[in-house]
């Protein structure tokens, strides 16, 4: 149905107070609060797609890092996107203030219907509260415990988790079963627009890479440990390329040159160096082209599964059981646990964004996974036809 009144009667949350509206209305705009990284603007596509099945009329609007705004609008998440300034935020008091107070002033000129706070941040609680919407969603318990001071100033709570699943995904979509909305999309699903496929397409043509024909290899992440070996990462494209007979290519943003750099050194196979040279938007057109990809647990694993292309994820203490790809064929290398701890100083466990357990991983175990994702994914020679 596409401008029903949101139904509050199956919210999935044992004793939530969750009213009812005085009166049917609407929905003709919807706030998707979700000011936190890559992955989470990912997963939380697909939170976008089931509110744009339910609410076929309703404006999608989404509050995000001002990096990040073009990705969601050219692959076709949100209708609109308003965004900040997160050095800001996290600037001084003054500089936070300023930044926060133009924040409001931009979403409540939309006079939002529904806001969705999936970020669940003091932040986020307080924007919630302020922004207007007659809807309000929240989690109930908040990730963290509120502060005697603190408020959850949602009108519809929606569970830490939804749908009995633990994947950071149901979280996501967890205010949906509050809503009483039915999940009719259950994995991110990116949908480049035809002038970022072209964009990508002209690239690869550019530099003789046929499409379905290359690894798109992503060797950074946002912390040290998260990063398997660049020594390791050449080792494992060399055998890659040889045994699949596939082209490679390095991806990623400006600050990960050094880690390019080193696998570029290092490896025997001829790369094509792709670091820096794409902006955001446009990286999911170029991975829906390739055969396979090949990466550490960060946003551009979550973006090449979202366009259905077969990924072999990286990952250390981090499980994939609540962060692993999803929407594509994949496979997660893990280490075994428990381990000795190979980080030294840099080694921060327990908190699994700053292990280095991913160090462990031996080429053979990567190489054979990369295999045997493309043996078991092999178009039949009908079909390419």
């Amino acid at each position: 149905m596409s401008t029903s009144q949101p139904s509050f009667a199956n919210s999935g949350l044992s004793g939530a107070q969750t009213p009812m509206l005085r009166a049917p209305f609407a929905v003709r705009s919807i706030l998707i609060l979700q000011t936190k990284h890559i992955g989470d603007l990912v997963l939380a596509s697909a939170l976008a797609k089931n509110l744009q099945l339910e609410y076929s009329d309703a404006r999608i609007v989404f509050l995000c890092d001002a990096r990040f705004g073009g990705l969601l609008t050219a692959n076709g998440i949100a209708s609109e996107v308003v965004t900040f300034r997160r050095s800001h935020m996290r600037g001084t008091p003054l500089l936070r203030l300023q930044e926060l107070v133009l924040t409001l002033f931009k979403l409540r000129r939309y006079h939002f219907d529904m806001a969705i706070d999936i970020t669940d941040t003091k932040t986020s609680r307080f924007i919630l509260g302020l922004v207007g919407a007659r809807v309000r969603v929240g989690y109930h318990p908040s990730e963290r415990p509120l502060g005697w001071f603190a408020r959850q100033p949602a009108n519809v709570k929606a569970k830490p988790f939804g749908y009995g699943e633990q994947h950071f995904l149901y979280r996501y979509l967890s205010p949906l079963e509050a809503l009483g909305v039915d999940l009719r999309a259950r994995a991110p699903a990116f949908r480049p627009l035809p002038f970022e496929t072209t964009k990508a397409l002209a690239l690869l043509d550019k530099l003789h890479l046929r499409p379905n024909a290359f690894v798109a290899v992503h060797a950074g992440a946002s912390f040290p440990g998260r990063r398997w070996q660049p020594e390791r990462f050449a080792a494992a494209i060399d055998r890659i390329a040889a045994e699949a007979g596939l082209d490679v290519a390095l991806v990623g943003g400006p600050d990960e040159n050094e880690v390019a750099e080193k696998i570029l050194a290092t490896a025997k196979t001829p790369i094509v160096n792709l670091v820096g040279a794409l902006p955001l938007e446009t990286l999911p057109a170029l991975f829906k082209q390739a055969r396979l990809f090949l990466g550490n647990d960060s946003g551009p694993m979550h973006m090449a599964a979202a366009v259905g292309t077969p990924v072999v994820g990286l990952f250390g203490l981090q499980s994939p059981i609540h962060w692993g790809p999803v929407g594509a064929p994949s496979v997660a290398v893990c280490p075994s646990m428990p381990c000795d701890c190979v980080g030294g100083d840099l080694c921060e466990r327990p908190d699994p964004n700053k292990a280095c357990c991913v160090w462990r991983l031996e080429v053979d175990a990567v190489v054979e996974a990369a295999l045997q994702l493309l043996a078991r994914t092999e178009m039949p020679l009908e079909a390419a036809v």
